[in-house]
């Protein structure tokens, strides 16, 4: 699908589940956006349609992901 271009539907649910498997391989959205060429506000949005869970910002607390540039 070209940038800009409308979806909606079927295609709309189906790019959201692409986006949500993603996402729970640990993705961020960021990068998400950057590999299928769309803006961050787009894939959160379509996560947020889809129902998933959002992390927290920063990285994984776990592993001190994320936190090592602070």
């Amino acid at each position: 699908m070209s940038k800009g271009q409308w979806i909606t539907g079927g295609a709309r649910e189906e790019l959201a589940g692409e986006f949500a498997g993603e996402y729970r391989d640990g993705r961020s959205i960021r990068a998400i956006a950057e590999a299928h060429g769309r803006s961050y506000g787009f894939v959160h949005r379509l996560l947020g349609e889809a129902g998933v869970p959002l992390r927290a910002r920063g990285g994984d607390v776990r592993t001190g992901a994320g936190r090592a540039a602070r």
